[in-house]
């Protein structure tokens, strides 16, 4: 199958053409059966073509395709903001706007946060990734390839250390780091926002320290500064709980959603205090193909689903067999390249080292190339490419989970 008219410039991490799939496996057009632990990065919580989602799909699908909202509203629009708004795990009146991607949503936060303030600087954090839009590119904490070639950025933007125990970056380093930039590079009440992910996605999966993530609050509400919490990879049950943003014991002025919200149909949410959402000019948000009808239907379905019983017992299940099987493999030093267990939930990276602790992004190129010949397929994250990113939908099968680990324990033993 030629690929000569798609563009060079996408990035294609394993070169098959995928035919099927069914929850956590899919088919190539051989007919060669992978097992999935990328779930469409972080897109499928609730697996490839889940029953519940495909008969909403097809059922909104004979009723209405599409009605640009702000021209009429419809009702799979208006039931789905007073479901989800409902889902939002915060003590203040949500309201929010649909979008079609997560960098929409970001980009439609940037505009909420200028309007609500007054101020245009962000402090966004090393490692992050927000999305591949024009703006949203600033806010990624990564230069090489998504700020390459394309020039000067919207901004201004400030980049601060984000802090984590699976990167050890300290609280106290954050804080000091963040003291020197409203001493030397911005003022601080020039700050519109900070946004910042509860855990980073593409950074490697880092858990974000509890004690900073109070410290910011408490500062972001001292000075008036807003806080946008980007839910789109770690919402929806992916850490075991409805969004991360709970286990820091805080609650953001705005939540960026997208990827798992309806089931692998293109959609996102900018959600939060509904004075900030309320603060734009009439026509100051909006879309053509925002909430789109048949993306609203699967949203409503895949929220059927998202009871907290089942994101808890989901999450439970893959996070108990991920770190039971890794603890394995550590006291068995069953690699050399083995390193750190990052993540939370059933959020969770496995790290490939060198023995002096350096990335080894050599060997998780290899590992990609091993897995996807033995079965399963796996994706790469953190700032050198070395941090194997486990992204199984949260309703895989036990059997089948077991079946990918011991594909991959497999595929480490053979690292060189």
């Amino acid at each position: 199958m030629s690929r000569e008219t798609i563009s060079q410039s996408i990035s294609i991490v394993h070169p098959i053409s995928l035919s099927h799939g069914k929850n956590a496996e899919v088919w190539d057009t051989t007919g060669k059966r992978y097992i999935d632990f990328v779930g469409g990065i972080g897109v499928l919580n609730l697996g490839h073509c889940h029953p519940r989602v495909v008969e909403a799909i097809r059922e909104q699908a004979t009723k209405l395709t599409h009605y640009a909202f702000n021209a009429a509203p419809h009702a799979p629009y208006i039931e789905l903001m007073d479901r989800l708004t409902a889902f939002i795990p915060v003590g203040y009146p949500v309201s929010g706007m649909l979008t079609n991607s997560g960098a929409e949503a970001a980009e439609n936060a940037l505009k909420i946060v200028r309007g609500a303030t007054g101020r245009t600087a962000v402090i966004a954090f090393d490692g992050a990734f927000h999305g591949r839009t024009l703006a949203t590119l600033n806010l990624n904490g990564k230069v090489a390839p998504y700020k390459q070639k394309v020039g000067v950025l919207p901004g201004p933007v400030f980049h601060l250390p984000f802090p984590s125990c699976d990167n050890g970056v300290t609280c106290g380093e954050a804080l000091k780091a963040m003291d020197r930039l409203f001493s030397v590079e911005i003022d601080v009440n020039d700050v519109a926002c900070f946004i910042i992910e509860p855990v980073q996605g593409e950074g490697g999966f880092l858990t974000l320290d509890i004690e900073f993530a109070q410290a910011l609050r408490r500062f972001c509400d001292e000075k008036n500064i807003l806080l946008i919490a980007d839910e789109i990879q770690s919402g929806f049950g992916r850490t075991g709980q409805r969004f991360a943003f709970s286990r820091l014991g805080i609650e953001p002025d705005l939540i960026l959603l997208g990827k798992s919200i309806a089931g692998g149909v293109p959609l996102g949410a900018v959600v939060g205090r509904k004075t900030l959402l309320d603060n734009l000019p009439k026509g100051g948000l909006g879309g053509t193909y925002s909430g789109n009808p048949i993306a609203c239907a699967a949203a409503l379905a895949t929220l059927d689903e998202m009871t907290d019983e089942h994101l808890k017992s989901w999450g439970t299940q893959q996070e108990e067999a991920i770190v039971s099987r890794y603890e394995s493999w550590r006291s068995k030093k069953l690699s050399p390249y083995l390193g750190r267990l990052t993540g939370v939930g059933a959020m969770r990276g496995i790290e490939l080292a060198n023995a002096d602790g350096s990335p080894a992004p050599q060997q998780l190129t290899q590992l990609l190339a091993l897995a996807r010949e033995a079965g399963l397929l796996l994706m790469p994250s953190g700032k050198s490419r070395h941090i194997i990113r486990l992204l199984a939908p949260l309703t895989i099968e036990a059997a089948v989970l077991e079946e990918g680990l011991d594909i991959l324990e497999g595929c480490l033993v053979k690292l060189a």
